[in-house]
């Protein structure tokens, strides 16, 4: 699946996407979480995961392969 970061999360993980292997999305924030350590974490704790553009709010939820996964932090503005 490619995973695409934005915002604070695309500074936490030090790049703007890459690909990764997870069946389910819990799964796929252990894998970030291990490759990017504790700054993604902290993201990742207050991120919306959008799955091929639908925002998803289970983490036990399966990914089907080919999937895009956006990160996407809260946004400061209006």
């Amino acid at each position: 699946m490619h995973v695409r970061y934005f915002a604070a999360a695309r500074a936490a993980a030090g790049t703007p996407a890459e690909e990764h292997r997870a069946g389910s999305v819990a799964e796929l924030v252990e894998q970030l979480v291990a490759r990017h350590g504790e700054p993604l974490a902290r993201v990742l704790s207050r991120s919306s995961l959008l799955v091929d553009g639908l925002t998803c709010h289970d983490r036990s939820a399966p990914l089907p392969a080919g999937v895009t996964v956006d990160v996407l932090p809260p946004f400061a503005g209006g």
